[in-house]
């Protein structure tokens, strides 16, 4: 019974292992993998960008709010439209 749920485990880990040498070659060596950390690192770039005030610099995500617009904008410069 023991040879048996052992086989089983060691199978289901090569699969696994098979599975993510295949996801890092995707994300590593193919042009998939280029686009998808494009896209990672443009999002995070539109983001920092989003939170950056241009009168009181750097803002967090819960100083920042957001406007009827969906535009962020800092706390302070909202009050001061309103």
């Amino acid at each position: 019974m023991a040879a048996v749920i052992m086989e089983a485990v060691l199978a289901a880990a090569l699969v696994v292992a098979v599975g993510t040498l295949l996801f890092f070659g995707l994300t590593s060596f193919t042009p998939l993998g280029k686009r998808w950390a494009q896209r990672r690192n443009r999002a995070a770039s539109e983001l920092g960008a989003a939170l950056t005030c241009p009168i009181h610099g750097a803002l967090t995500e819960e100083t920042s709010v957001r406007l009827p617009s969906g535009v962020r904008a800092c706390a302070e410069c909202s009050r001061k439209a309103v």
